[in-house]
């Protein structure tokens, strides 16, 4: 774990930053495209480079794409009252992207704590956007500390929640840990209840937890929001092939690729796909691999929730559910939860 930006505010690199990275990469994709269907939606991250998470900001903006918006209506509406009960003095935040929907909260809490204290703790995988992010940030909040780290899910969440800035122990329950718009929705059921309790285990008491869900409705609108009118979701789901011919060596061709987005209402989750125009024949790090004509691999699946699941996922990881928090039209839900 090292520094590695030279700016006025601190960026912290997490990891050991060796070759470990890309074999684990290797590991995973080969064993998605070995399962039957071909299935790497166990590794959202890897849809993540600089590019991937660029296009993802790009698709909060679409009409289609209810989810940010909505989840940024009930932050302007119920921030003060979400710092209030959670009585924060630090937002560490998990998948920070361009903190842009984050401001509501920073602004509330800043309220709330006259500026004394208040500390802003970012974690994303890209860099870039990291940077970005934190120097609007603190030339907006002159009374805002901001520390941010590099690293994704796997192993770096007890660095971040290890530091707490040398707090005394009667002032450690003042965190309020977010994970924001719907990714907790891209993991699996037993990863769900996994990086849940990896949080709990780093909570204190008084601490909380903030999480963004996409909630159950209609087919066509869940449809149209991962299969938007001006292709920026595919594009987004294209590019995880130039993530693996740039990481691993592929030698995908994305034009022979089309992006699918479906709705199983059994499972209540969104699958994205990519489904191979013709047959042919993939090397990936060694390993050859066949795609039929037509044949689809699953690239990410977003799980939906109604109040009884969200309850029962955070109670099966030691959480209570303090609140859930929704639009109008039970759009979107911020659950908040503690210990």
């Amino acid at each position: 774990m090292g520094d590695n930006y030279d700016g006025s505010f601190d960026i912290t690199t997490l990891g050991d930053g060796g070759g470990d990275e890309s074999s684990e990469m290797a590991r995973d994709i080969k064993s998605g495209l070995l399962s039957e269907p071909k299935d790497i939606s166990p590794w959202p991250k890897y849809l993540y480079d600089d590019e991937g998470s660029r296009l993802f900001e790009e698709i909060t903006g679409l009409p289609e794409y209810y989810q940010t918006r909505t989840e940024f209506s009930i932050l302007e509406e119920r921030a003060a009252e979400i710092i209030k009960r959670s009585g924060c003095r630090e937002i560490v935040e998990l998948g920070s992207g361009s903190s842009t929907k984050t401001r509501a909260l920073l602004e509330a809490m800043l309220e709330a704590s006259g500026g004394d204290g208040a500390r802003y703790s970012p974690l994303d995988v890209s860099e870039g956007i990291l940077k970005e992010s934190g120097e609007k940030l603190d030339e907006e909040y002159a009374d805002l500390d901001v520390h941010g780290y590099v690293g994704d899910f796997d192993g770096s969440l007890g660095q971040v929640f290890d530091d707490r800035d040398g707090r005394d122990d009667d002032e450690a329950g003042s965190r309020l840990v977010l994970f924001l718009g719907g990714t907790i929705g891209n993991f699996t059921p037993e990863k769900r209840g996994e990086f849940l309790r990896e949080i709990r285990s780093g909570l204190a008491s008084g601490d909380h937890v903030l999480v963004g869900l996409d909630l159950v409705k209609d087919k066509n609108t869940l449809e149209a929001a991962y299969d938007d009118s001006a292709g920026v979701t595919a594009k987004f789901n294209k590019n995880v092939l130039k993530v693996l011919n740039d990481k691993l060596g592929a030698d995908f061709d994305p034009s022979l690729f089309e992006h699918r987005a479906t709705y199983n209402e059994e499972m209540e989750r969104i699958e994205m796909w990519l489904d191979s125009h013709v047959s042919q024949t993939i090397n990936v790090s060694g390993l050859d691999v066949r795609f039929e004509a037509g044949e689809g691999m699953r690239t990410e699946m977003s799980h939906k929730f109604t109040e009884k699941s969200v309850r029962r996922t955070f109670e099966g990881a030691g959480l209570e559910l303090t609140e859930l928090y929704t639009d109008e039209r039970s759009l979107f839900g911020l659950a908040l939860a503690g210990l």
